[in-house]
């Protein structure tokens, strides 16, 4: 069994995203494990360069975690032919420029999304990837979240019967940064550094929804900026140009209808961070990111409307956790992983940067929607980018 050095250089990891996710639980995670297991038996054993503007915090990053190499001149790390993937966890802003950069240099290209903040940039990106002949992959994380995971599995037994809905809430409370420490960054609150819940999270939805339960056909989306003011991390106050809730509504293929709130702005009084309720002829159930649970139509309690006495039935009772039945790893972790035995293996990879793209488009018109205040459908983008 031999070990063969693949080079990555990863771009923008300084980032909370980037430094917990991808960095340390996903390709730290790989290197402390002896590489990834290739179809021949070898170890596919991850190279990374940390790229950044900021020498002193790739300095520091690099040495708390074993990492001999990292630079803040991107073009020179692209001129390393032995280098063989970009990986970009930028903000979206100086996402397109860089990838593109990489792309030219003949580089594999994994990223972030969104990979653009607009549609027809997102799709250059696919085309020009496409006949640059590169492999190419976006992070879609939630996909192999164990929760979803087992989600899947429940759709795929025929549990649900004909699935009616899906509602999904999403969000926690970011703290506006004067009393206490804001818990995401604060262009994540401005419009114009490619801030906004609904570029960011509508992406997210539209990946989770196409997967597991059929391609979005229409949709509407009213989205809001409840808090106007925040405080960022050198304690200065500012307005907040983006919106941080999102209330949008689904149109799926087979006449499935979905809905997710989604916000930085609420106070949870849930399982999880996330939590999703399918509903469906025969059976319903909800996950979150870790959990799923399940009731059958012969479990459902008859549930009769009185307000007048208390409520006699313990709702919660009847539902059963779907088990775990397998040793689940960090999700970041796991598309890493095939998506290096895609480049090496060429083993398949479905969320490539036309599925990035897509994300894009519904996150767009969700947008639109909002700011025309109507339904918009969403087309399906031509396929000549794969």
């Amino acid at each position: 069994m031999a070990t063969r050095r693949i080079g990555i250089i990863m771009n923008g990891v300084t980032g909370r995203m980037g430094t917990n996710q991808h960095l340390v639980r996903s390709i730290v995670a790989l290197r402390n494990e002896g590489g990834v297991r290739l179809a021949n038996g070898d170890r596919l054993m991850p190279d990374p360069i940390l790229v950044g503007r900021n020498e002193e915090k790739l300095r520091a990053l690099a040495k708390a975690h074993g990492i001999e190499r990292w630079s803040n001149d991107l073009a020179a790390c692209l001129a390393n032919s032995e280098d063989e993937i970009y990986f970009d966890a930028q903000t979206t802003t100086r996402r397109v420029e860089s990838v593109s950069a990489a792309i030219r240099a003949g580089k594999h290209i994994y990223c972030e999304k969104p990979t653009a903040t607009d549609t027809e940039s997102a799709l250059a990106l696919a085309r020009q990837a496409s006949a640059a002949g590169v492999k190419h992959g976006v992070v879609q994380d939630k996909l192999f979240l164990p929760g979803l995971m087992k989600l899947k599995r429940v759709i795929e037994s025929g549990f649900f019967g004909r699935i009616l809905s899906v509602r999904g809430e999403f969000g926690y409370w970011v703290f506006e940064g004067d009393w206490q420490e804001a818990q995401r960054p604060s262009w994540n609150y401005r419009q114009e550094e490619g801030g906004g819940i609904i570029v960011d999270m509508l992406c997210h939805w539209r990946y989770v929804l196409a997967n597991l339960f059929g391609e979005i056909q229409s949709l509407s989306c009213l989205g809001a900026t409840h808090i106007p003011e925040r405080v960022d991390e050198r304690g200065h106050t500012y307005a907040a140009t983006a919106d941080d809730a999102a209330y949008a509504t689904f149109e799926l293929e087979g006449g499935i209808v979905a809905h997710f709130n989604s916000s930085w702005c609420v106070r949870v009084y849930r399982d999880e961070l996330l939590s999703i309720q399918v509903d469906g002829t025969h059976g319903s159930a909800v996950a979150g990111l870790r959990e799923c649970k399940v009731q059958s139509r012969v479990n459902t309690p008859r549930a009769i409307w009185n307000p007048d006495v208390p409520n006699p039935i313990d709702f919660y009772a009847s539902w059963q956790d779907v088990p775990d039945n397998e040793v689940f790893a960090n999700a970041f972790k796991v598309q890493w992983e095939l998506f290096l035995k895609h480049v090496v293996d060429d083993e398949p990879f479905a969320w490539d940067l036309l599925a990035g793209a897509r994300g894009v488009q519904v996150a767009e018109l969700g947008l639109r929607s909002w700011r025309e205040r109507r339904w918009v459908d969403v087309p399906d983008l031509i396929d000549e980018a794969r």
